[in-house]
């Protein structure tokens, strides 16, 4: 066990599972759609549902949609920043089968019209899971520096991307391929051991294949790269 694990994080609110693992799935979803939502439906199961008003966990979730992390003193004003800012919300209870119990399922769309479907699990300490993205199983957690592509299943795709971070001399400590079904649509994820250049996700993102990519560094705010 870590010490992190024994004090916790560093959070506004009164639980780590209920609020500060709320507001980082807010967080991971808002940067894998890419910008702030204008809509916003969530979904809470368990625990989340039952007693994460209390815990101030829909205001943690708005918090994390509107790109404030864990610590951040405005969480609790999320409502109102919201507002401010013009995304609309709803929170209310959903029926899950084999979900943590502290799930929430967020159905986003921007101003620009992109979408994202997130399932993610708050397990503790701060720390989540995300399990699905847009109907393909998931399954990382965002404490590494993580990059996460959407692409076709066909051959090539994997091997494309794993030179393209080896030319960069990025060490890739684990991978995950995630597929709905043969030669559907698919999901890659790439935890690394150093920083992931976005302008090296820009590149990928015109690769033959691929039909998104996010990196989520855990060093944000970056430097932006020469060149």
């Amino acid at each position: 066990m870590r010490l992190f694990d024994v004090l916790g994080p560093v959070m506004i609110g009164p639980s780590s599972s209920h609020t500060a693992g709320a507001a980082r799935i807010g967080y991971t979803a808002q940067k894998l759609l890419g910008d702030v939502p204008a809509e916003a439906d969530i979904g809470l199961y368990g625990s989340f549902a039952t007693t994460g008003r209390g815990h101030g966990t829909d205001r943690a979730l708005v918090a994390g949609l509107l790109g404030l992390r864990p610590d951040d003193p405005r969480l609790p004003d999320s409502f109102a920043l919201a507002e401010e800012a013009g995304m609309k919300f709803t929170i209310h209870p959903v029926e899950l089968r084999a979900a943590h119990p502290n799930t929430a399922v967020l159905t986003l769309k921007s101003k620009a019209g992109r979408t994202l479907v997130l399932k993610a699990a708050s397990v503790g300490g701060g720390r989540i899971r995300v399990t699905e993205i847009d109907g393909v199983p998931a399954d990382f957690g965002g404490d590494s520096n993580t990059l996460i592509i959407h692409n076709e299943d066909t051959p090539g795709c994997i091997a494309e991307v794993t030179m393209s971070l080896a030319q960069r001399r990025i060490n890739i400590a684990s991978m995950q391929v995630f597929r709905a079904a043969a030669g559907g649509c698919a999901v890659m994820v790439l935890e690394c051991d150093s920083h992931i250049p976005h302008v090296l996700e820009q590149q990928m993102a015109v690769m033959p294949g691929i039909r998104k990519v996010t990196c989520l560094n855990i060093d944000e705010p970056e430097e932006c790269e020469e060149g």
